[in-house]
């Protein structure tokens, strides 16, 4: 799984470790094994032998990266488990333990310092979901490693975040997905094939579900100072990473880093990063942002209306779905409608759906992607091709999540050009488009 050419240029036939580990046994290397050993160490059976294996490790792994280990990749044949960084010890102990209990061994390491977990020349690949904060700097020094990246969202904190994790990619040849997983699921999928396929006529407004909670303008006030935990069992320096200094307050790591400036990339990044993606990859706009960010004077820019340069309008709602982060679309001879709980998407005719399961295998076909998010990620590790949440996907999509923001900070309408990727005549915008990082954090 060590393939080195560009995933940017959808480089094939890179032969790695375990390619040519499979192409020896085949060969006639099998004939040296003790004949008891089982099918499914071979691979044989459909199983995955345990050198073709995808080796991960995770990087700040709390709740939700404690459900992707546990669904998508300890119960999958093609992974293997094998280390956890956290610098949490109560972190690092319990998905040591559930790893260990999973293969049936005690063979799951544990570390502090990201770079060591870097450093071990058998992983291929990390998963990180850490807060906000880190993600595009764990998803960069793992990529410069040489390791590829599935890395939880929101994945950036800036624009110039973004920029950074695209350069890395491309320039590493690295697999990266970032964790937009409704681009993975069925019902999400048709829905946004309906647009793409014409079925809904001339599409000129799309909606894209807000969080309906929080504050746009997040908070920048210290918690209470708390006496400094032992750094074997909080590391507080490397908790903050590449984010200001302040008086450590346990509650920051249990959850209270949400709503905090710092830290968080607000309501609108915390279901945007999923909805604006959907939208933008239905349109065909996946690789660019609206143009025009007009400020809303309400807490959560509910409504805020963003056109692109074709005209077409995507538009922040908080209400419309009975999921969450939905997605509706109107066209000109109809509209479909898709949230989480929906079995299918909800449609103005159910004659659109008449061929559901065709318009899926037509899209998993014309892509060469899979349903399953992880499972897109491991495909695209093993071919070396770009997944469906790849850097440019999450780049575009998390700028219009950052643009929208620092429309809302400024109390002004913004105008925005993607190809340059600033913001026009506007100087102080500009200047929100980075942040400054502590020393030894800096990544661009």
């Amino acid at each position: 799984m060590r393939a080195q050419r560009s995933v940017w240029d959808q480089a094939r036939g890179a032969m790695g470790r375990r390619q040519f580990l499979k192409g020896t046994v085949a060969a006639g290397g099998a004939l040296a094994l003790p004949t008891l050993i089982p099918g499914s160490a071979l691979g044989l059976n459909g199983a995955v032998a345990p050198s073709n294996r995808i080796v991960m490790a995770g990087i700040g792994l709390g709740g939700r990266g404690t459900g992707d280990l546990s669904s998508w990749i300890l119960p999958s044949p093609q992974a293997q488990f094998v280390a956890i960084c956290d610098v949490r010890r109560e972190r690092r102990d319990a998905i040591k333990a559930m790893a260990d209990k999973r293969y049936g061994n005690a063979d799951c390491k544990t570390y502090i310092e990201m770079m060591d977990v870097l450093a071990r020349p058998d992983i291929d690949a990390i998963l990180t979901a850490t807060s906000d904060r880190l993600h595009a700097t764990v998803s960069i020094r793992a990529m410069r490693a040489g390791k590829d990246v599935y890395t939880e969202k929101p994945a950036s904190m800036t624009i110039a975040e973004g920029q950074a994790v695209v350069r890395t990619a491309r320039e590493y040849g690295r697999v990266y997905q970032a964790g937009m997983q409704r681009l993975s699921e069925a019902n999400f999928i048709v829905c946004n094939e309906l647009l793409r396929l014409g079925r809904l006529g001339e599409v000129k407004t799309v909606y894209a579900h807000l969080a309906p909670w929080g504050n746009v303008n997040m908070s920048r006030e210290w918690l209470p100072e708390q006496p400094l935990p032992d750094p074997q069992e909080l590391d507080w320096d490397r908790w903050l990473g590449p984010c200001p200094w302040r008086p450590f307050n346990v509650g920051y790591t249990r959850g209270g880093w949400h709503h905090q400036h710092d830290f968080y990339t607000s309501v609108i990044g915390e279901w945007g990063s999923h909805t604006f993606a959907q939208c933008q990859e239905a349109l065909g706009l996946a690789n660019t942002s609206p143009v025009r960010y007009p400020y809303v004077p309400t807490p959560t820019a509910d409504g805020m209306a963003m056109p692109f340069a074709n005209g077409v309008t995507m538009i922040q709602k908080q209400e419309g779905w009975r999921g969450t982060c939905g997605v509706r679309y109107v066209g000109s001879e109809g509209w479909c409608s898709c949230a989480d709980g929906y079995a299918r998407p909800e449609v103005s005719n159910p004659a659109m759906l008449a061929d559901y399961n065709k318009i899926l295998q037509d899209y998993l076909t014309r892509t060469g992607h899979v349903v399953g998010h992880m499972d897109d990620f491991y495909k695209c590790v093993r071919n070396r091709t770009l997944t469906v949440a790849n850097p440019e996907v999450m780049h575009r999509t998390m700028s219009t999540v950052h643009c929208a923001n620092i429309a809302q900070w400024l109390k002004r309408d913004l105008t925005w050009d993607p190809v340059k990727e600033e913001f026009v005549n506007d100087e102080q915008a500009n200047r929100f488009r980075s942040r400054a990082a502590r020393e030894g954090w800096q990544i661009v």
